[in-house]
């Protein structure tokens, strides 16, 4: 029997939308040293079934759009498991099977209301074999689908449409701006999108319990026609009632109510509810949290929600690793209890090592010089981090910390104790902003000698940042701008010191297999001579997230001497193109560009550093595994040949 789509007048969206609600692919697994990741755990019809069942497929189909067929074997089990045999035969018929519906819900979705499906096992259709049929080894299957003519909206209607919303943040999207209006292809999932869109338009003005009462969908074969219309039920207005919580064990109830800040009275808004499981989920303590809204609105207007969590376990270990050619290999651990008193408090060791096998020269000995795997060079830092989230504000955080630090790098060896208390605050999706008490004791030894300073300062950051992902950005904005004034006590200086970084990011093409990414930095420091501010205050440029090609802070400016010390002013920018050569493996090119003055604001007396290089991206669901090659195009006497760099996300 030849499997043939309904050809009636009145075809009911319901065999619309549920033939294409087809099941979305599994995340991609991976592989990394030999650790599996995301690895998709077997369907019960994958499991074997007595003797392994081989087969042969032919895929033919019939349409007038040449890409139509990549798409319905991108659909085809049968097609996509082809170099596998199947688990049985009773696996293989049920591949087929279920390929008549995958078939179907493709066609629906590009608009096909009128195809034929054929799947046919060793010259039968595979919805008249019985499972237990002994098949031909290999089996024979073949494929043939006719797709139809592709059909039109001839009327696209929404009764009871959302009226304009007044406020900007509640605005939705149109039906008819995304595809549901007369004249366009009438694929199944704009009819599934306007649907959505019409009542999430009356939800954004405070009707929660909008739905789509009744859906009415006529296909017309005579004419290639649907005509679709959906009938709108918006209900009542509903205001936020009590706030439950539910599957706490250690966590406050009370405190995690007030952390999603759902107000009992304000009027209900999806945005709320998004922004309250962010911040939940910001806290960190939950495996996993929802928030439910009640069944049905009181009769005050008031609509109950409920918030159900699973805590995590207190206490987290966790361990990393660094290497480039120049700045060597690096080890770091941390210590974590998330949650002390009950509310979220986070309480967090640190401890680093980092500069092993670096070619560095530590400056801290009576005679300095350079060594590889000398301990006493290395980089160490050590210290602790509190955090208590939800003060003043739930979008509120406080965070006090203290740090150790030995840092031994080519321009200086820095020897200090920080510590820094403050707040950081988010102001909305895009924006946040912190603001620190900071200071301490430090030791510097460099080509100007050795020195000690005592410093306090307020440094404060605002950052604006709209990127869709910010490990591996196709769109979107970001821009930091730090403010940092600071006393120096030893020499009596007020200093400021500031920087403004901004980076952009396009796609190319619907999948944004290519991206053009751009970054600009810039930075000031006035009120006191070079040699009268702690030298990591100062700017240097270099290093894998600077200028790629140089050593980590290798650009500076020169003394008579020839050595390097920190300038007053900055200016870095890069340019990458960023393609996708398959689902996981991705090619980069790139050219950085860096400055560092002696004054204040740039004057270009120091030559321009410019590196460019090429880059490898393994694309996995953490984030893409980033190896980079550079070259120095204009290096001095010190800089090296070529670097590697190694790490977790994009360059910027």
């Amino acid at each position: 029997m030849r499997f043939q789509a309904l050809r009636s007048w009145n075809l009911r969206v319901a065999a619309v939308l549920v033939a294409s609600a087809l099941a979305l692919p599994p995340a991609a697994a991976f592989e990394l040293f030999g650790i599996k990741f995301f690895e998709r755990k077997a369907d019960p019809e994958d499991v074997p079934i007595g003797q392994p069942q081989p087969y042969t497929i032919t895929f033919n189909v019939a349409s007038d759009d040449e890409d139509l067929e990549d798409t319905l074997k991108g659909a085809s089990n049968l097609w996509g498991d082809r170099e596998e045999p199947a688990s049985g035969a009773s696996g293989l018929l049920s591949k087929a099977r279920g390929d008549y519906r995958r078939l179907l819900g493709t066609l629906y979705a590009q608009g096909r209301y009128g195809p034929t499906i054929s799947i046919l096992v060793d010259g039968r259709q595979a919805a008249d074999v019985p499972p237990d049929a002994a098949l031909n080894n290999p089996a024979s299957v073949v494929v043939s689908v006719e797709t139809g003519p592709s059909f039109t909206f001839g009327r696209a209607d929404i009764v009871n449409q959302a009226p304009p919303a007044t406020e900007r943040r509640d605005r939705v999207e149109l039906p008819s701006d995304n595809g549901f209006v007369p004249g366009e292809v009438a694929k199944s999932g704009v009819i599934l999108q306007a649907e959505n869109l019409a009542v999430e338009a009356w939800r954004q003005q405070g009707h929660a319990k909008a739905e789509v009462a009744e859906r009415r969908v006529v296909a017309a074969h005579d004419s290639n026609t649907l005509d679709a219309t959906l009938l709108v039920e918006p209900g009542r207005r509903a205001v936020y009632g009590t706030t439950s919580v539910q599957g706490t064990e250690r966590m406050d109830p009370a405190f995690v109510a007030y952390m999603a800040d759902l107000r009992r009275g304000e009027e209900f808004d999806p945005d709320d509810i998004k922004r309250a499981n962010d911040r939940l989920a910001r806290l960190e303590v939950f495996r996993s949290q929802r928030i439910e809204e009640g069944e049905a609105i009181g009769a005050n207007g008031e609509l109950p929600l409920a918030v159900i969590v699973q805590e995590r376990p207190l206490r987290r270990f966790g361990v990393g690793a660094s290497y480039s050619t120049l700045d060597g290999a690096g080890v770091e651990a941390y210590w974590l209890h998330r949650n002390l008193f009950g509310r979220a408090e986070r309480l967090r060791f640190d401890a680093k090592v980092a500069g092993i096998g670096a070619d560095v020269v530590d400056r801290s000995r009576d005679e300095p010089q350079r060594s590889r795997f000398d301990p006493t060079a290395f980089t160490y830092r050590v210290g602790a981090t509190f955090t208590k989230p939800g003060v003043y504000t739930p979008d509120t955080n406080f965070v006090a910390s203290l740090f150790g630090d030995r840092e031994v790098l080519d321009p200086y060896t820095r020897t200090a104790v920080t510590a820094q208390v403050g707040f950081n605050h988010i102001f909305s999706e895009e924006l946040s902003g912190s603001l620190f008490l900071s200071g301490g004791p430090s030791r510097f030894d460099d080509d100007l000698g050795s020195r000690e300073f005592i410093t306090v300062g307020l440094p404060g950051t605002l950052t604006y940042d709209t990127r869709d992902n910010e490990a591996d950005a196709t769109e979107g904005f970001f821009v930091e701008a730090m403010v940092e004034p600071f006393f120096e006590f030893n020499y009596g200086n007020a200093v400021a010191r500031a920087t403004l970084e901004g980076r952009t990011y396009y796609g190319f093409g619907d999948d944004n297999r290519l991206i053009a990414a751009g970054r600009l930095k810039i930075g000031s420091l006035a009120g006191a001579p070079i040699e009268e501010v702690p030298p990591d205050r100062l700017f240097f440029a270099g290093g894998g997230g600077s200028v790629r090609g140089y050593e980590f802070r290798g650009i500076g400016v020169e003394t008579f001497d020839g050595g390097l010390i920190g300038g007053r002013s900055l200016m870095e920018a890069s340019v990458e193109l960023r393609g996708r050569i398959t689902e996981t493996i991705g090619l980069v090119g790139f050219v950085d560009a860096g400055y560092v003055g002696a004054e204040s604001f740039p004057s270009f007396d120091e030559d321009v550093k410019l590196g460019a290089g090429v880059g490898l991206r393994y694309l996995t669901g953490l984030g893409p595994i980033r190896a980079d090659v550079a070259i120095p195009l204009n290096p001095g006497n010190d800089d090296p040949s070529f670097a590697f760099y190694f790490g977790i996300g994009q360059a910027f």
